[in-house]
């Protein structure tokens, strides 16, 4: 059996390769990836590329925002242009760059949340309803990925506990699920199975309640000053910053208080490699790299590459290791 092997710098594409690669691949309108399948297949991909061309993500719109000192950090922020054009957002396809180029159309106006479950105030709120009863404010936090590279990002958000309490759940509510808008026609991850990675949509996660509970955990609108563009998860998504990024939910339309553990995505499509809790850990690898290292997403370019020790719980084990105790947290990773 093959033993596991550890990425270094040289797994990284460099960035003049990258993108050579990406106007190479949108002048032809294909992926590479996509040669290797059935015609069929690659016709139904054909299909979507030849289509209309995509809209430019909207501008955002400046939020008003406290900036609490509790949640400065005093390191360098991943440049904005980072943060908006490197994500992971498989509806709108597995490249890095495929958010920001395919999600422009995403439309957000009038976004409804609904809330149910265990609770005693099943409710469904618009997204301009939650922004007036919930100030927000901004939090600096890190943000590490299941893929080993990391990121600092200033989220515009408010506690995910104020609305936990504001639905009043039950005795009964132990954990809290989340689903992703499911809307093929302006998400073309979830219509065609090799742009949305092959997972079952709508996309869904959760949390233990007093997980969501937790200050840190945060409920976003907005980065950098503005409301969230669309390839960040916008209108609104979890912050769970001590847990790796595909926790932390992109485009909530419902949130559901139930007694026994929500399904996961991820969790379902590979249970041996990513776990329900997904708390960064750097002794629990991932079955195929390690976790002890991540490569940090700064202002240079994918060459000038730092590699820095992955900390543990990523680096808020302070406040949220008591929730763990006594948990077995390579069984339950």
């Amino acid at each position: 059996m093959d033993k596991k092997r550890t990425l270094t710098e040289a797994d990284v594409t460099p960035e003049a390769i990258f993108h050579q690669r990406r106007r190479v691949l949108k002048a032809l309108g294909i992926s590479a990836a996509a040669l290797s399948l059935p015609l069929s297949a690659r016709a139904n991909l054909l299909d979507w590329f030849k289509g209309e061309q995509r809209p430019d993500s909207p501008p955002g719109k400046p939020l008003a925002f406290t900036r609490p000192t509790d949640w400065r950090l005093n390191i360098p922020l991943t440049p904005e242009d980072k943060v908006t054009g490197y994500n992971n957002f498989y509806e709108f396809g597995m490249d890095k760059a495929d958010p920001a180029a395919n999600a422009g159309g995403l439309k957000t106006d009038g976004w409804t949340i609904q809330i149910d479950g265990e609770v005693a105030r099943p409710i469904t709120l618009d997204i301009d309803m939650l922004l007036k009863r919930f100030s927000l404010e901004e939090r600096i936090y890190r943000f590490r990925c299941v893929e080993a590279w990391s990121m600092v990002v200033p989220w515009i958000g408010f506690e995910l506990a104020k609305l936990i309490k504001f639905a009043e759940p039950t005795g009964h509510a132990r954990y809290i699920g989340f689903q992703t808008l499911y809307d093929p026609g302006q998400m073309p991850g979830q219509k065609n199975s090799f742009m949305g990675g092959g997972l079952s949509y709508p996309y869904v996660e959760g949390l233990r309640l007093d997980e969501a509970m937790n200050p840190l955990a945060l409920l976003s609108v907005g980065v950098y000053g503005k409301t969230l563009p669309p390839q960040n998860g916008a209108p609104l998504r979890v912050i769970a910053p001590w847990k790796y990024g595909f926790k932390n939910i992109k485009s909530i339309v419902h949130i559901r208080f139930t007694r026994d553990q929500p399904p996961s995505t991820w969790n379902l499509a590979a249970p041996g490699e990513y776990g329900f809790y997904a708390n960064v850990n750097p002794h629990v690898d991932h079955p195929r790299w390690s976790q002890a290292t991540e490569r940090v997403i700064g202002a240079g370019g994918i060459l000038d590459v730092k590699r820095q020790p992955t900390l543990l719980f990523n680096g808020y084990a302070d406040r949220v290791a008591a929730l763990y105790r006594g948990l077995n947290l390579r069984q339950n990773f």
